[in-house]
């Protein structure tokens, strides 16, 4: 019998094990872009360790930097000067000159540019006409251009923008349009007349992968279906004097059953580089040299002879970027947090000049997903036998093999295999057989009382501990309701107390608003000094969790008036006089569940709505109401007696959001006629949306009693001073009626 009951627990432990496996499995088929960056942070990990060796590569980078911005001027320079640094490095003898900046607008120091905006200002302005008839700077910049090997650079964007544009590049496929690459619908293109002038164009735009880090150079793209090609790939074309690119499909060979679409490598005259399905170049970055990077003043400034310069450029490519923080152009990369967005370009054609490549073909994705089988099933089948310990030497012995094939076929041959999975699949065997031994059910009633007895009333927990079944661990979403409170003038208050007094008011200010809070069915996520976060509908259903929210807000309110009135001047209580609140809340959508590390969890909850709450708190101040709540959640206070304040762009969001007050619950709204307000301040918004200042003042004078008598006082004074100001400096006719805030 007892031997039929081990085994009957050694066959559910492997199957539990399986199902562990079987799970990291689907998590690897299933692609989540989250879980790429593991590995992706491993490999860069490995180029750290072992970057790409930097002989003296024909690549050269100058830099606009911040010296060059400070000696030459503000940028954009004027193109005269861009059309000088190209003189300068076509005569130090630059085999091409690539920029990785977009000349998409007319230079506005230019003649014509200049005398436009005089005339403007006075038609008869004597030096205009002085003007009139000076070569251009764009001409100018043309004309250098003309006479040297320069590779324009555009950006494509996903969205439409710009106008129709046809990259001058020249571009041969060898299969299959590659639909698998990255498309755009959208262009700055550089204008015309340079565009014409140029010997190549080629796109600038980069992708980050979700961490923020460029690790990946996409040398292919599609822009309007048509095959383009980078500024990397543009350059070293140039630099040939190769006709055009061959871009090499994966039905390339004409092979039955070849999939179309994806692109398998680039020719670009002598060279052939590898690729990704998506056309992209696994970077393989190498170290810093500073004699490869040459700034911009130096070369415009004279300081560097002609002959001097043609030591460092001459047969070389030479990209041309801003390096400059305040330009914007900075990306981050495995070894660096920091630098220019043109040292991706500069690295990419470096790889490809020297045959130095990163791959990961698509075979190594079906090693990985093997491993994942023979080592997670293996220990799965093992570990019931051989136990903790053993099992823990087993698959440790497993995570370090393939650990090390990782960086073999990284450090010798420049494969990029994925140990990740593999080796989330035997710590997830281990981690669900070994949890298995537990009592599940004595566990989880632990958990919970330790989890949430500090936040939840002692009901509420007996309740979820007698019916755990109640309770989700983990993330979930539900539809919620968030409050944000926090003590007007905090800081002023403290001032006035030593830490002890402060400890003692907080005490004796919090203990009664959540006496309140969890009276109205709320979860107290958390105190952030002297401001509360609640929230309702979670871990139990509430149902009726708005209005429960809201008369939570009313009671909370109520119940400081009259510690304000008990508690000033009481010689045991530290109570700085009348203190004041300010709630925010709303209604919404939600992530909540466990949240934290493995050695720290706390049950608390995310979301847009969390946000937005937390902003309404601080709009509170602005209208000079105690409660500002969402339009979601006044759409199910119906009864309650509520008022529109504004249209709000709060900071963090593009949308406009309509905010409201809450001034009492059904049987306030019953006894305050609120109705002849509420109709007369809809008016009022009405005709201040529509620039009606004049109106909107005579209804708010029309109503002003009943503004102060409601409590409303701050916001009658709040529009009359916009009417005011709006009339004597009307907005322009776009606007829109919405408040932007500026602070949170």
């Amino acid at each position: 019998m007892f031997e039929r009951l081990r085994q009957w627990q050694n066959g559910t432990a492997i199957a539990v094990g399986l199902l562990a496996m079987l799970a990291v499995a689907l998590l690897q088929w299933a692609d989540f872009r989250m879980l790429r960056l593991p590995g992706l942070q491993l490999f860069d990990l490995y180029q750290r360790v072992q970057p790409r060796e930097n002989a003296d590569s024909p690549v050269r980078v100058v830099d606009i930097d911040e010296d060059s911005i400070e000696r030459i001027g503000q940028w954009p320079w004027p193109r005269t000067e861009i059309a000088r640094l190209i003189d300068r490095l076509t005569d130090a003898g630059a085999a091409v000159i690539a920029f990785d900046v977009v000349f998409a607008e007319a230079d506005r120091t230019s003649p014509e540019q200049v005398a436009e905006m005089l005339r403007r200002a006075d038609p008869g302005d004597a030096a205009a006409a002085r003007l009139d008839g000076l070569p251009g700077n764009d001409a100018r910049l043309a004309e250098s251009l003309g006479t040297a090997s320069v590779v324009n650079g555009y950006f494509l964007y996903k969205t439409k923008r710009g106008g129709d544009y046809e990259p001058p590049v020249g571009v041969a496929l060898a299969g299959s349009i590659p639909d698998e690459v990255e498309s755009y619908s959208g262009v700055v293109a550089p204008l015309p007349q340079l565009d014409e002038a140029a010997q190549g164009a080629g796109f600038l735009t980069k992708e980050k992968d979700d961490d923020g880090v460029t690790r990946r150079a996409p040398l292919v793209a599609l822009y309007d279906g048509q095959v383009v090609t980078s500024l990397s790939v543009e350059a070293l074309r140039v630099a040939q004097g190769a006709g055009t690119t061959l871009v090499n499909t994966s039905d390339a060979s004409g092979e039955e059953g070849a999939a179309p679409g994806a692109v398998t490598s680039l020719r670009i005259g002598d060279f052939e580089v590898p690729t990704t399905r998506k056309g992209e170049l696994w970077v393989w970055f190498g170290e810093d040299r500073p004699q490869q990077v040459i700034p911009a003043w130096k070369v415009l400034a004279g300081d560097v002879g002609t002959d001097e310069l043609a030591a460092s450029v001459e047969g070389t490519i030479v990209f041309v970027g801003t390096g400059a923080t305040g330009l914007r152009d900075i990306v981050a990369t495995p070894l660096d947090d920091e630098t220019a967005g043109v040292m991706v370009h500069a690295q990419a054609a470096e790889q490809m000049i020297a045959g130095q490549f990163l791959v990961r073909p698509d075979w190594v994705l079906g090693l990985e997903a093997f491993l994942v089988i023979v080592f997670g099933g293996g220990l799965a089948l093992l570990l019931p036998r051989l136990g903790a310990l053993l099992g823990a030497l087993a698959g440790s012995l497993g995570i370090a093999g393939v650990g090390a094939g990782s960086w073999l076929a990284f450090s010798r041959e420049g494969f990029l295999f994925d140990p990740t999975f593999p080796v989330l699949a035997l710590v997830a065997v281990y981690a669900v057989q070994t949890v298995f031994a537990f009592n599940r059910e004595e566990h989880r009633r632990a958990y919970i009382h330790k989890a949430f007895d500090r936040y939840l009333s002692p009901a509420l927990v007996r309740q979820i501990a007698d019916n755990p079944g109640k309770l989700e661990l983990g993330g979930e979403e539900r539809e919620m309701t968030v409050l944000f409170c926090d003590i007007r003038s905090f800081s002023a208050i403290s001032e006035r107390m030593d830490p002890k007094q402060v400890i003692d008011f907080l005490i004796a200010f919090l203990t009664p608003m959540c006496d309140e809070l969890l009276a109205h069915k709320a979860t107290v996520d958390k105190f952030m000094g002297d401001a509360i976060l609640a929230f309702w509908n979670a871990p139990l259903d509430d149902p009726d969790h708005h209005r429960n929210g809201a008369r939570s807000a009313l009671a909370m309110i109520a119940r400081l008036e009259t510690l304000n009135a008990q508690l000033t001047g009481d010689p045991g209580v530290p109570w700085p006089g009348e203190v004041k609140i300010g709630i925010g809340m709303d209604s919404g959508l939600c992530c909540v569940g466990n949240m934290g590390s493995s050695q720290r969890l706390s049950y608390s909850l995310i979301g847009d709505t969390v946000n937005l709450a937390s902003r309404l708190e601080g709009l509170s101040k602005t209208y000079g109401v105690p409660i500002v709540i969402g339009a979601d959640m006044a759409a199910q206070l119906g009864g309650f007696a509520v008022i529109e304040l504004d249209r709000v762009r709060v900071v963090g969001r593009d949308a406009p959001e309509t905010i409201f007050t809450l001034l009492g619950d059904e049987d306030w709204a019953a006894g305050n006629d609120i109705a002849a307000l509420g109709m007369a301040h809809e008016a009022m918004l009405n005709a201040y949306r529509a620039q009606q200042w004049a109106g909107a003042r005579q209804l708010l004078d029309d109503s002003a009693k009943d503004y102060e008598r409601l409590g409303l006082g701050a916001l009658l004074a709040l529009y009359r001073e916009r009417c005011e100001k709006l009339a004597a400096s009307p907005p322009d006719a776009e606007w829109d009626g919405v408040y932007q805030a500026t602070s949170k």
